[in-house]
């Protein structure tokens, strides 16, 4: 599970940068100073919670699979309910353009969780499968 984590992480690290730059451009060109800063900080915190995940990920890679599983569909449903809440109390600051943390945050959190699959797609891992006649 190691091994996955890190391959996660290495697939999903670099566009995910990418695409915080691209909502910050965007969002300057759309809103000014505003938009980007409102955009660097959406950026930030889907990046912060994607490495939460990575990190929750590498820290239940011991226990039995049914409990990492059960980690990782956690953190991911935990990970939304936190985006959530954190966009809720960012967009009571009036300084904050709302739209441009929004978009940004739900970019990012969908490239990691895209690279993620492709991580998965093409990181080598040992399987056991059981054919029901050996039962």
């Amino acid at each position: 599970m190691t091994r996955l984590a890190d391959a996660m992480l290495r697939y999903a690290i670099w566009p995910a940068v990418a695409t915080v730059v691209v909502g910050i451009v965007v969002a300057s060109v759309l809103h000014g100073v505003q938009g980007g800063v409102s955009a660097l900080i959406g950026g930030l915190v889907a990046f912060g919670s994607s490495m939460a995940t990575w990190w929750l990920m590498r820290k239940t890679a011991a226990l039995n699979p049914m409990m990492v599983m059960t980690g990782a569909l956690g953190g991911f449903i935990g990970k939304m309910i936190i985006l959530l809440l954190v966009l809720m109390v960012l967009r009571e600051i009036t300084w904050l353009q709302t739209e441009s943390l929004a978009y940004t945050m739900l970019a990012v959190v969908i490239v990691w969780a895209a690279m993620d699959t492709v991580a998965f797609r093409r990181t080598k891992l040992p399987t056991l499968i059981i054919s029901s006649d050996d039962q």
